[in-house]
């Protein structure tokens, strides 16, 4: 009897170790994960967005991208977001996005979900703030943003006083 319950230590033990193993490399998976999404949040709106990279944005958004907002309902379509940002060069006050906050996670084969917070600036002054859903499409090597949700447009109000 001494040795069946050794035997079934051992494989328990073993067992633990696997199960800790494949934990492990799926929390080494999901923080790539978060990292690329961060790096194209950035690359959207640091580079793209706050610098009037136009190619840069067409190269992130997918053609067929939605976006919805809760101002206006379903919005722009693709060719009018390019018109939309390129119209920002022209623009007397510089308006830049700065991400406040976010979780990001996968989502099955497809992609991942950004939902986070923002605050958008004029000539570097607060003026709204606002919450997001993304959804990114993996292509291979490369991320598109496919859907994109914004809600809880508020003019920016300064919580210190």
């Amino acid at each position: 009897m001494l040795p069946m319950i050794n035997i079934l230590v051992l494989f328990m033990l073993f067992l633990s170790r696997e199960a800790l193993a494949q934990t492990k490399s799926e929390d080494l998976k999901t923080d790539q994960l978060k990292t690329e999404i961060i790096k194209m949040d950035s690359l959207l709106f640091d580079v793209a967005f706050n610098q009037c990279d136009a190619a840069l944005f067409k190269k992130i958004i997918g053609d067929d991208v939605e976006f919805y907002d809760d101002r206006y309902g379903f919005n722009i379509p693709y060719g009018n977001e390019i018109k939309a940002l390129s119209g920002n060069y022209t623009r007397a006050e510089k308006v830049t996005r700065k991400l406040d906050r976010c979780t990001i996670d996968k989502l099955g084969d497809f992609g991942a979900v950004q939902v986070g917070e923002h605050t958008f600036f004029t000539n570097d002054i607060p003026e709204g703030t606002g919450k997001f859903i993304h959804i990114w499409e993996r292509k291979g090597k490369d991320w598109k943003l496919k859907r994109i949700v914004t809600y809880e447009n508020r003019p920016y109000k300064n919580n210190l006083s």
